[in-house]
């Protein structure tokens, strides 16, 4: 048994916009023995994803809100070094919710197996994890995208859009992604295959959407909310889809939300807007990776990650996510 100590990140208040170092406490504890039912787990990477900003405010949401005191809240693979549960095993390697720490020590629900002889470990938190999940459903499922018809993607070079943009493409659609910055933008169609990209950092997103979409958009997949879902809603087609899956702009809002204010044009061209929350799917994951993994497997489907090193660079990483400095899926490395 190891007798390392467990760094850990806690929730020490509830921020009002972006969270800060002083958002956190930090402690080191000494590391338990698993009880009956319980799993210790060597945290090797842990996923920073958007949602962890909304988890830390108190109210009613999809999931309950980290509690003060409590580790944050993370997505995370690693292996088992101890077990008293009979569905995992010493040198298993697991997904779950592990928690910004060295070490996850308690009950395994919600986790999985994962084999880091098939793929790398940190492609079960990018393509292969939620995010691959968030992108295949939300745009297949939700979005329902045909062959020949105009997908849209927002925050496209982000690690859930630029996997929803290649799955439409995969259906046989024009696929337009919305990003910030030239770098992102020739990623976005020279290395994933994006019929075109728009740099919403330059220029009058109105007309380049109406330039890269002459015929307008049938699916609009929305991570970024604010001005630019209110951009996209006058493009809309007929029996448009327009599916809410993240809106990263408005999640440090220190004031309220900002609703879209040219809804109507739900209403005139018939079209619907739908929320997306993941695990709705769940059921169905087991399916979606297989499928994906293949896509993988002859390249048709590219993961980009973003990696940085060390633990205890976790508050000012995690704030990559909303200063666009993330290219692809934002990925801690503890060990």
């Amino acid at each position: 048994m190891t007798t390392s100590l467990n760094r850990r990140f806690l929730l020490a208040q509830r921020p009002v916009g972006p969270a800060t170092r002083d958002t956190f406490s930090y402690e080191e504890k000494p590391l338990g023995e698993p009880g009956p039912g319980q799993i210790l787990v060597e945290n090797h990477y842990l996923s920073l994803d958007p949602a962890m900003r909304g988890w830390m405010n108190e109210g009613k949401s999809y999931i309950a809100p980290v509690g003060l005191g409590e580790v944050m809240r993370a997505l995370g693979v690693g292996k088992v070094l101890a077990s008293q549960h009979p569905d995992y095993a010493v040198g298993d390697f697991v997904n779950g919710a592990l928690g910004v720490q060295d070490y996850f020590l308690g009950e395994p629900k919600g986790f999985y197996k994962v084999d880091p002889l098939r793929a790398p470990l940190p492609l079960y938190l990018s393509a292969l994890g939620m995010t691959g999940m968030t992108a295949y459903f939300a745009l297949l499922d939700v979005g329902a995208p045909k062959a020949g018809e105009t997908v849209v993607i927002s925050g496209a070079a982000g690690a859930v859009g630029s996997v929803a943009g290649q799955i439409a493409r995969i259906k046989g659609c024009r696929v337009v992604g919305i990003a910030g910055g030239a770098e992102k933008c020739r990623f976005l169609t020279e290395e994933l295959g994006f019929d075109a990209a728009i740099d919403y950092k330059q220029g009058d997103l109105a007309a380049a959407l109406k330039r890269e979409c002459p015929k307008g958009i049938d699916v609009y997949f929305d991570n970024v909310g604010g001005d630019i879902l209110d951009a996209v809603l006058t493009r809309l087609n007929f029996k448009a889809r327009v599916v809410i899956c993240g809106a990263i702009s408005q999640y440090n809002n220190e004031e309220s939300v900002k609703g879209p204010a040219n809804y109507l044009a739900l209403l005139v061209n018939r079209a619907r807007m739908e929320g997306f929350v993941v695990m709705d799917h769940a059921a169905h994951f087991a399916d979606a990776a297989r499928e994906m993994g293949g896509w993988l497997a002859d390249g048709r489907l590219k993961s980009k990650e973003h990696i940085v090193e060390g633990l205890e660079h976790f508050p000012e990483t995690l704030n990559k996510l909303f200063t666009g400095e993330n290219f692809g899926k934002l990925i801690l490395k503890v060990r």
